[in-house]
């Protein structure tokens, strides 16, 4: 089957770091090892940090638009799929185009807000729910996104796709963790936002733990970096900036517990290269968060704004067999829901939905 493409948040060839850009890369992934024909039919980028800024866009669109049309009316694909559109990253191309070639439109992973039709925001979100309303099949991939979409799309044409990545380097490095004292791994970009709350709400934790046998790895960097820094306690603290992909599995292996007290994280794909290293996760009650860390089964979720509830968790997971048990716990449910495999029957199950409910049906 050929598939067209499109992420209106950000390509997939995109050069900045995000969770965003590696679940594109799954998905195109896991369709090609499903023998579909993938094409990213377009690089246009609807998203903006201004509402002003979509005026502009949207003109925009209408000539990438006829020009992407007007590309594939030779030779049609057999579906379109846009990946990630919300009120900040309307999708202007995909519904028109989709209906001009009479072929399937579907949306994985969309989020929808009733406060947003008249808020800042409110010329975005008409065109989000506009491309919904057009859509064969939307897939939301967290609980949240879930609730707020059965208000605008019609259950027929509403599902869960659990998300998924490429797993096994991760599954297959063994631990290297030994005795001594405890050490916590933390990884996320530095920048302003949700990431910079997080590492201080950490910070705040792990100054009123009263543990004193522990060690902090930092992986990631980013323009907050120098102001970050000071936050944590220097003698405890091992900040190793950006690490290559290569090199993540070993850094996860060495640890004894993963700690990210997320703050707003729609989702968060550290999460699941941890479970599947075996490393019992502290993460924030959340976002996306709660549907990758079952609260005592595979980790701990924490009140973030809370130092004292982060704290507590770490206290908790001092127990070595807790921490084996949850561990090994993430990982097999790393390896059975969120691996590329399992990725794989989701999306043959969500095509095949595409094809057989009927366009409009409520």
């Amino acid at each position: 089957m050929k598939i067209a493409f499109y992420a209106p948040m950000k390509p997939p060839d995109h050069p900045v770091m995000s969770g965003d850009r590696t679940f594109a890369r799954a998905i195109l992934a896991a369709l090609e090892a499903l023998g579909h024909e993938v094409e990213v039919v377009s690089r246009f980028r609807s998203w903006c940090r201004a509402p002003a800024e979509q005026v502009a866009l949207a003109q925009a669109a209408e000539a990438e638009r006829e020009a992407v049309r007007a590309r594939l009316e030779a030779a049609p694909p057999d579906l379109w799929l846009t990946y990630h559109l919300y009120h900040k990253a309307p999708d202007w191309l995909g519904p028109a185009i989709s209906a001009e070639l009479g072929i399937p439109y579907v949306v994985i992973e969309a989020s929808f807000a009733e406060k947003q039709r008249s808020g800042r925001w409110r010329e975005g979100a008409a065109a989000a729910e506009a491309a919904l309303a057009k859509a064969s099949m939307v897939a939301a991939i967290q609980s949240e996104d879930l609730c707020g979409l059965r208000k605008t799309v019609p259950q027929a044409r509403l599902t869960h796709l659990t998300p998924f990545m490429e797993l096994g380097s991760f599954l297959r490095t063994e631990s290297n963790r030994d005795s001594g004292p405890l050490r916590l791994l933390s990884v996320g970009m530095m920048r302003a936002g949700s990431k910079a709350s997080t590492y201080q709400a950490l910070a705040k934790a792990l100054a009123a733990w009263g543990e004193t046998q522990w060690t902090l790895t930092v992986a990631g960097d980013g323009p907050e970096r120098s102001a970050l820094e000071p936050l944590f306690a220097a003698d405890k603290t091992r900040f190793i900036g950006a690490v290559p992909p290569d090199a993540m599995p070993a850094l996860y292996a060495a640890a004894d517990i993963f700690v990210w007290p997320a703050l707003k994280e729609p989702l968060g794909f550290v999460f699941l290269e941890a479970m599947a290293s075996g490393l019992p996760i502290i993460g924030g009650r959340g976002g996306g968060v709660p549907d990758l860390v079952q609260d005592g089964v595979n980790g701990l979720l924490v009140e973030p704004q809370e130092p004292q509830s982060v704290s507590a968790a770490l206290s908790r997971l001092g127990d070595p067999q807790l921490r084996v048990r949850m561990g090994a716990a993430g990982r097999q449910i790393a390896a059975e829901k969120h691996s590329l495999e399992a990725g794989m029957k989701g999306l043959a199950a969500l095509i095949e939905r595409a094809f057989t409910t009927p366009r409009g049906e409520d």
